[in-house]
């Protein structure tokens, strides 16, 4: 949300429940004057990013969200390198929404998704642990009547070097708040980190492990009822009709509401008592036309947008293809597919509110907090200042608690039953047939060498969803989602990674009813394996090693030449491998980072995967967290093996068919290869690391299957053609 309401109070004091770490703990907020800005236990507020406690503890804010990735440790990190405090008495805490519209958005964006929660925010915390820090020491110096110039900081102690005098950040907070902040700070240079760059252990591992973490789905408020929903199973649909006394003396029933026009909940003393009941709730749906949508007629229409008569948007172009082509020596051509990827979290959609007629609270784990609030003062009706979203650790986000569907459902629903806290909890099959999809597309190449078996001209067309058309039509551009040509563009953060003389990508734009998302990887995930699939037929065509085929088109690009020649040198690429192993070969450029990775597998029985080890590198700028960057690296291979093998969502009847893990797995801790990381970051930019590696995994083991059987696999999942891990 770009947009926030205005506010037209001139104090405001917000307060949050206590329902366990990592959340806000309140603020009192004065305006005007040098008052002290106080968090709840009376702690004085250095600035909007730092809180220090008498005992020297550092409360360090943190707006962007987490769910798993490690962005709370990282940021805290950074603002604490600046800071010069003592790590060991580092502890977190998120800021509301709502505080930060009232305080004119001092923690700037909420957002946390496109692997931006470190890269988009890495200045401005820096800054802010900064400002704290220079603030802290000019208290000290006023204190001692003595020049700043003159006092140093280090690991939450002062000093003032010509006579050796120390005080603490804790005894020097308080005046430290009153002390006007520096107009601009200087940033240390990353080379001499002291805090940011480690491996440090991640600070809510604890937590977590202990059972002390409050989830979305572990918030409990007195007297608080649970509602179970269900919508219309076709996107689209409307709700025509129930009948409520046929569940009305049901154990546990309290109310029976329609939500909005596709969806009707069932509140109840538990979430099952509600749950039970809306299965014996009889319901009509208004299915309407999008009832006769099914997978064959989505591949149908995508297949069409292949035609190069068909209408397309041009992503990167240069030199003259359709020439190149006409008069090559040798041409191959190859069509790839992929389908719809659930999100599949862990934690099924859950919101809590709470409302009366002047107002609104929402407890919540959500990845983009403002649209979040935004969500609940559009479904309440009420104004910013009567309104609160408190943000908890996500049990999964993935892209998916990007949006606020579930958000605005709980707000309606607690609507009609004002004074009562109502716990909104998606079932695992809402959760898996509701959601807003990776997108289907399909991809049609074409490549042209000349008599020497040099590519001349490469030709690809997409033809398929647009997840910003559905989801941010103002980021669209002419018409055009350049989110689609991520890793395919002529330059920038996604930039295509090769050379060719003649080239020419476009995207012919086709739409179906299912709803896309932004899903780990987002449009990385197949553009990466047309992409790197493809280079590997070309090769295999011209006959020439893979390796040596991609440096070939890869002198104009270091950056990503460097970290294949990284995974190639670890995998032992050109040197014999061991019987019975096979490799393959990806690189791409992403999220502002370069990755590649190399797989090592085995197949028996022709149709039997066991990938053995994937080798990964990726130069990400600077690296905050290098031990965290590796959990990154491992965790988004699980999720790009689990699409690669297990994923894909069909449709029947205009619903999704994968209604839980039965029919929609996902990649055991006994199928995971061995993973080598390498981080290799070379400095001068920021790049994201949740996302990239994802997109490297799949083309890997693609190409090592060709590698050992001759056969191209141009669609995915496996499952659907016959092949499983061993």
């Amino acid at each position: 949300m770009n947009h926030m309401p205005s506010m037209n109070r001139r104090a405001f004091v917000i307060g949050s429940a206590t329902l366990g770490t990592g959340l806000a703990l309140g603020l009192d907020i004065p305006f005007g004057g040098p008052t002290v800005v106080r968090a709840a236990d009376g702690s004085p507020e250095v600035n909007a990013w730092v809180v220090i406690r008498p005992d020297d503890t550092v409360v360090i804010r943190v707006a962007r969200s987490e769910m798993g990735q490690g962005s709370l440790t990282g940021l805290a990190q950074l603002v604490a390198e600046e800071l010069e405090c003592d790590w060991s008495k580092v502890t977190t805490e998120f800021p509301t929404p709502g505080q930060n519209v009232a305080r004119k958005r001092v923690w700037g964006d909420f957002s946390t998704g496109g692997s931006r929660g470190i890269r988009a925010s890495q200045e401005y915390v820096r800054k802010g642990g900064a400002t704290a820090r220079v603030m802290l020491i000019q208290a000290a110096a006023d204190e001692w009547k003595v020049p700043a110039s003159e006092c140093t900081a280090a690991n939450s102690v002062i000093t003032h070097t010509p006579s050796g005098r120390t005080t603490t950040y804790g005894k020097v907070a308080e005046a430290a708040a009153k002390v006007t902040p520096p107009a601009d700070v200087k940033l240390k240079d990353p080379k001499d980190w002291k805090i940011a760059g480690k491996g440090l252990k991640r600070l809510d591992t604890t937590d977590k492990t202990t059972g002390k973490t409050t989830y979305g789905i572990d918030v409990k408020l007195p007297g608080m009822l649970n509602a179970a929903i269900k919508a219309c199973p076709v996107f689209g649909g409307k709700l025509k009709s129930f009948d409520e006394a046929k569940i009305t003396g049901m154990k546990g029933v309290k109310k029976v509401v329609r939500v909005g026009d596709n969806a009707v909940a069932v509140v109840a003393d538990t979430w099952w008592h509600a749950k039970t009941a809306l299965e014996a709730l009889p319901i009509v749906w208004d299915e309407g036309e999008n009832a006769k949508v099914s997978s064959a007629t989505i591949a149908k229409w995508l297949e069409q947008g292949l035609d190069d008569a068909q209408p397309a948007f041009v992503g990167n172009q240069n030199g003259d293809v359709k020439a190149a082509i006409a008069s090559a020596a040798k041409k191959v051509e190859a069509v790839y597919n992929y389908p719809y990827q659930n999100h599949a979290t862990m934690e099924p959609m859950n919101a809590t509110a709470l409302y009366s007629a002047d107002r609104c609270e929402v407890w919540c784990g959500t990845q983009n907090g403002e649209a979040a609030f935004a969500a609940t003062l559009e479904a309440s009706g009420l104004p910013a200042d009567k309104c609160e979203v408190h943000k908890l650790l996500l049990g999964g986000g993935f892209g998916r608690r990007g949006q606020t569907d579930y958000v605005r459902q709980a707000v309606l629903i607690a609507k009609q039953m004002p004074g009562t806290p109502v716990k909104l909890l998606w079932s695992r099959e809402e959760d898996m047939q509701h959601g807003m999809y990776h997108p289907i597309t399909q991809c049609k190449f074409t490549g042209a060498f000349d008599a020497d078996n040099n590519l001349t001209a490469l030709r690809m067309r997409i033809s398929g969803q647009s997840i910003l058309f559905s989801l941010r039509p103002d980021a669209m551009v002419n018409g055009k989602d350049p989110a689609t040509f991520a890793g395919l563009n002529p330059n920038g953060e996604a930039a295509f990674g090769y050379s060719v003389p003649n080239l020419l990508i476009d995207h012919s734009m086709r739409n179906p009813h299912v709803p896309p998302g932004f899903w780990r990887g987002v449009n990385v995930n197949h553009n990466a394996i047309y992409v790197e699939c493809f280079m590997d037929e070309l090769a295999h065509a011209a006959g020439q090693d893979p390796l040596e085929f991609r440096r070939k088109l890869m002198a104009n690009h270091p950056k990503n030449l460097a970290v294949l020649n990284a995974v190639a040198e670890k995998i032992g690429w050109g040197k014999p491998a061991p019987q019975g192993v096979y490799r393959g070969l990806a690189q791409l450029h992403a999220y502002a980072s370069y990755v590649a990775g190399a797989a090592e597998i085995s197949v028996t029985d022709g149709n039997k995967i066991k990938v053995l080890r994937i080798v990964a590198a990726t130069d990400p700028g600077y690296a905050v967290n290098p031990a965290q960057i590796e959990r990154q690296i491992a965790g988004s291979f699980v999720y790009g093996l689990t699409g690669l093998f297990y994923g894909g969502c069909t449709v029947k009847d205009g619903y999704i068919e994968q209604a839980n893990f039965d029919t929609y797995n996902s990649m055991r801790i006994a199928e995971m290869p061995k993973v080598e990381s390498i981080v290799m970051p070379s400095g001068g930019f920021w790049g994201g690391v949740g996302e990239p590696t994802i997109g490297v995994a799949a083309p890997a083991v693609l190409n090592a299957y060709f590698a050992a059987t001759g056969k191209r696999i141009r669609s995915v999942p496996l499952r659907d053609q016959n092949i499983s891990f061993a």
